[in-house]
């Protein structure tokens, strides 16, 4: 494994457990794990180009709407800030340097560009996880004021985000969904996003192990994602490391599922036999 990569993830594992977990800094962490070449330079790069946004908001805002109004015309109108359907093809529409340079990224990385400027300005700023489509929320919950990055700043109204979330889940809005979203949630989700990405493209398994890798580095994981990384090696050849994975995941689901701890370790023993 390149060292440098090893460092990346070491620090990001340092970044996720840390008292008071940055978002912004452990999707730089995720971006020099995917793109090497991007380096400390880049990251530091970024920061700056957060900072230089955060420079061009108007002073004095006050306010959750003057707040979302103001992002809405600097990111969305005057930068070219937002998404469309195209760009949940790609793979840098996950990866926070990759929306900074192209201004263009899925809802949730858009919203951290959104989050991270409104929050070095000064703004009551926070993500919002709706299901199924990630927006940016303003100002405490009595004034609450929420706005769509991905569309460039659209303002939704308690209608709007109702719909949105129907859209989604068939079932209404709950007032918990408005709640601020943690940070490690919002890395996770993002993850979640890029493994959905390279499952669905067989030929990049090699995404799909890093975002597991960065999951399983995370405090808290699905034991699940132990069994999607045996998986993984075995796709990709590496028989022993996945056959060694499988068993562990046996062990841990043995004590409620012994039936299916079983049919795990057999197929440990067959990863093994593709060796023979």
């Amino acid at each position: 494994m390149d060292p440098e990569v090893t460092d990346w993830r070491r620090e990001f594992a340092e970044e996720a457990r840390s008292e008071r977990p940055d978002v912004v800094t452990l999707c730089l962490l995720l971006g020099a794990v995917a793109d090497p070449a991007l380096g400390q330079r880049g990251i530091d790069a970024a920061h700056i180009e957060l900072d230089r946004l955060a420079g061009l908001l108007p002073f004095g805002l006050t306010g959750s709407r003057a707040w979302a109004l103001a992002l809405a015309e600097l990111l969305g109108g005057g930068c070219g800030f937002r998404g469309s359907q195209a760009d949940y093809e790609r793979l840098e529409s996950s990866l926070l340097h990759e929306v900074l340079r192209r201004r263009r990224g899925l809802p949730i990385l858009l919203s951290v560009v959104w989050i991270e400027v409104a929050r070095r300005a000064g703004a009551p700023v926070y993500g919002v996880a709706l299901p199924g489509h990630f927006v940016v929320g303003f100002g405490p919950r009595e004034e609450q004021v929420l706005a769509d990055p991905f569309t460039g700043g659209r303002l939704l109204t308690p209608a709007d985000a109702d719909l949105l979330v129907a859209g989604a889940t068939g079932a209404p809005l709950e007032d918990s969904m408005l709640a601020p979203a943690d940070p490690l949630d919002i890395v996770q989700r993002v993850l979640n996003n890029i493994r959905a990405w390279a499952a669905a493209r067989p030929e990049h398994s090699d995404v799909a192990l890093w975002a597991v890798d960065l999951s399983l580095l995370l405090p808290s994981h699905p034991a699940r994602l132990r069994y999607e990384r045996a998986q993984l090696l075995v796709q990709r050849g590496d028989f022993l490391a996945g056959a060694a994975e499988l068993d562990h995941y046996a062990d841990v689901v043995e004590q409620v599922e012994p039936a299916a701890a079983e049919s795990i370790r057999r197929r440990a023993r067959a990863a093994r036999a593709m060796l023979n």
